[in-house]
């Protein structure tokens, strides 16, 4: 019988062990009585499953019952009593009629307990309950009977609840799980032959039910451990009530079975994951060495421009994400196969070895194979890039040699010129650059057979290597035309920049023989104080004239280079044209005026002279001083140099210039006067030497 069957009754409290005991060590049986009428079938029930209770050595010791009749009527206390002998008449030794005070005694008269002893089979006795320690110690007494043990109907109840359904399910376990495991012996002889059902499974779990036993064997050793220390309070879930080691043996067998039984699922659980692992190799290795293989055989060109090498690339990226999946299953199922390696089952080794050096031979081959693959694509799109590059600075070399030059100076063609030579740089190295590329490109095609898993690559390839050498060569071709352009191109502006240098060089000579013109006009105006110095200053005025000889003529050299060079160039000078009719002008100016220069000087030098030989006194010469020609000449001269300096340079086309300015023309006649004074001076003293010696 077991106590959930029961539970409502139970819980009435119609009966209860206590777990008092009284002095012969028999166990203290109570029952309680009440105002209500007690239901003797339920009573009769409680009664049964209480003396199940018990151990048979507990029995034989003999139980000692309080029949509590304080609340109850002398009927129901005689019923029960009498209904003990029919229930439990060889385990009771004593009946305590716990009596009211003055209650029974008229009716005690009337039926006598001690009288039917014999007929009984146990004695009962009326006590009041302050009297009922003369039988039982207080301790090994409840608190209804002024005794100090503890008792909890409830918690015993649900203690007990606890016990039963552990028994019952560590009893069930434990066939299942005995089941279960003998099961697995058997079929380990033959697992390797035939596939055995070891998927049956235990009802409960069999964690749950060691953890409730382990806390209600904990829960057993605590309380009897605190009774036994306190002495005072005594659980009835002791070894003798609730039969502790019942519980731990239980526990031992359920503990032995189940760690069988955890052995027995691992084996499974270590054979089921081979198994799958197996299947996922072969899975893996299938799909990689049949699909996968496939895909990448399809896929061979290298695209003819950048927009088809991207098209292959997104199309190989495809690829690679498919192969992405099964690699990661790969990294899994290595994992799994390290783990079961590590476990050591020396059964499993050589085949798990094996599953794990043909899943990475395929794996680690496949993987090369894209990485490969991915390599070739990226290199030809960097080919292709740097071809098109070119081609882009090819035709912008090429726009710029179609354009005719019509520069505005000779800087402008230099910049030009430089950056003609600049692009011309920057194409030889774009060209450089993709030589580099397409050998590199050519190096990876030529291993590509290395994984072409026996399929004949060479039409692929040749395909391949005809374009890249066919682009290559196409380049080299543009290239070398571009340069030729450049080279006329080179020639040409090269004229070009020598041109307009000479046109600059011929104006500048035009401005540096105004500048001498200017600086003769206007600073060489000096005709000396004397005939050697005027002699000084005529030698002066040749080198300078000399000097400005060799300007024209280099103007006049200059210009006549850039006749050769438009002539050469097919042009028209923009600035010959009228640099030679102002080189003429100019010279034409700097002559009349050279000329006027030379004639003053001249003339000067021809005054002074004479002037110098009548001023000096030589006696020797008498006559010659006395000559009136000479002073009359002399003082023709002064006039005429006088005469001159007062006369403007007349130009070819009627424009009038005066040496220096008006009073530098002065001050050189003032002197000129001075001089024709003393001359004068000198005539009259030799017409009248009186007058000499006079003044004398």
């Amino acid at each position: 019988m077991e106590a959930s069957v029961i539970l409502p009754i139970l819980k009435k409290k119609l009966a209860f062990l206590s777990g008092g005991k009284d002095r012969r060590s028999g166990l203290i049986l109570t029952i309680p009585l009440c105002l209500e009428q007690t239901n003797m079938d339920e009573l009769s029930v409680t009664l049964d499953y209480l003396l199940s209770i018990p151990s048979e050595k507990c029995k034989a010791r003999g139980f000692t019952v309080i029949v509590d009749g304080r609340k109850s009527q002398w009927n129901v206390v005689k019923t029960v009593v009498l209904m003990l002998q029919n229930v439990v008449p060889a385990e009771v030794s004593l009946v305590c009629v716990v009596k009211p005070d003055e209650f029974w005694d008229k009716k005690v008269t009337h039926f006598c307990f001690w009288k039917e002893k014999d007929r009984l089979g146990f004695e009962v006795i009326l006590v009041s309950a302050n009297k009922l320690t003369r039988y039982i110690e207080p301790c090994q007494l409840t608190e209804d009977f002024g005794g100090s043990l503890t008792y909890d109907h409830m918690d015993w109840l649900n203690k007990r609840l606890v016990f039963e359904k552990f028994t019952k399910e560590s009893t069930s376990l434990l066939d299942e799980l005995a089941l279960i495991n003998n099961g697995s012996d058997k079929g380990n002889q033959q697992e390797k032959e035939r596939s055995v059902d070891l998927n049956f499974l235990p009802s409960v779990d069999p964690e749950t039910v060691l953890q409730t036993g382990h806390e209600l064997l904990s829960e057993l050793q605590q309380r009897r451990f605190n009774g036994s220390d306190g002495g005072v309070s005594w659980s009835p879930m002791d070894d003798e009530l609730l039969a502790q080691p019942q519980v731990m043996k239980l526990l031992d067998s359920l503990r032995e079975q189940y760690t069988r039984y955890q052995e027995v699922c691992r084996q499974r659980s270590k054979r089921t994951q081979l198994e799958e692992i197996q299947q996922k190799v072969m899975q893996v290795v299938n799909w990689l060495e049949g699909p996968g293989s496939e895909q990448l055989r399809a896929q061979w060109g290298i695209g003819d421009s950048i927009r088809a090498s991207q098209a292959l690339q997104q199309k190989h990226e495809e690829i690679e994400s498919q192969h992405s999946e099964w690699f990661a299953v790969y990294v899994e199922l290595n994992q799994q196969i390290a783990a079961l390696l590590n476990a050591g089952d020396e059964e499993d080794l050589v085949e798990l070895k094996s599953l794990q050096q043909q899943l990475s031979d395929v794996c680690y081959r496949q993987a090369s194979q894209l990485e490969f693959r991915q390599n070739l694509l990226q290199a030809a799109l960097e080919f292709h890039g740097v071809a098109q590059d070119l081609s882009q600075q090819l035709d912008g070399l090429l726009g710029m040699l179609c354009v005719d030059v019509a520069p505005a100076d000779g800087a402008s063609i230099q910049q030009t010129l430089k950056l003609l030579e600049e692009k011309l740089k920057s194409v030889d190295v774009g060209l450089q650059g993709l030589r580099e590329k397409g050998q590199g490109l050519l190096d990876q095609i030529s291993n590509q057979a290395s994984w072409a898993y026996g399929k004949d690559v060479t039409i692929e390839n040749k395909e391949n290597v005809d374009h890249i050498q066919g682009v290559m060569e196409d380049m080299q071709l543009r290239k070398q035309r571009c340069e030729d352009m450049v080279d006329v191109r080179r020639l040409k502006m090269l004229q070009m920049v020598q041109l307009f240098k000479c046109e600059e060089d011929a104006a500048q000579a035009v401005e540096w023989l105004s500048e001498l013109l200017d600086a003769l006009l206007k600073t060489h105006i000096r005709l000396g104080d004397d005939a050697q110095e005027t002699k000084v200053l005529l030698e002066k005025h040749r080198k300078f004239v000399d000097v400005a000889q060799s300007t024209y003529d280099y103007g006049r050299q200059l210009l006549q280079a850039t006749v050769v060079l438009c002539q050469s160039l097919r042009c028209t000078s923009r600035s010959s044209g009228d640099t030679l009719p102002r080189l003429n002008r100019v010279w034409k100016q700097f002559t009349i005026a050279s000329e006027e220069r030379v004639h003053r000087l001249e003339m000067a030098i021809t005054f002074h002279s004479n002037a110098e030989k009548i001023l000096q006194d030589c006696p020797e010469e008498p006559e010659a001083i006395n000559d009136e020609e000479q002073f009359d000449e002399i003082e023709a001269v002064g006039k005429s140099l006088l005469d001159r300096l007062t006369v403007p340079v007349v130009y070819p086309d009627g424009t009038e210039q005066y040496f220096g300015s008006p009073s530098d023309m002065a001050s050189t006649a003032e002197h000129i006067r001075d001089r024709m004074k003393l001359v004068s001076l000198k005539r009259q003293q030799l017409r009248h030497p009186e007058m000499m010696t006079t003044e004398s």
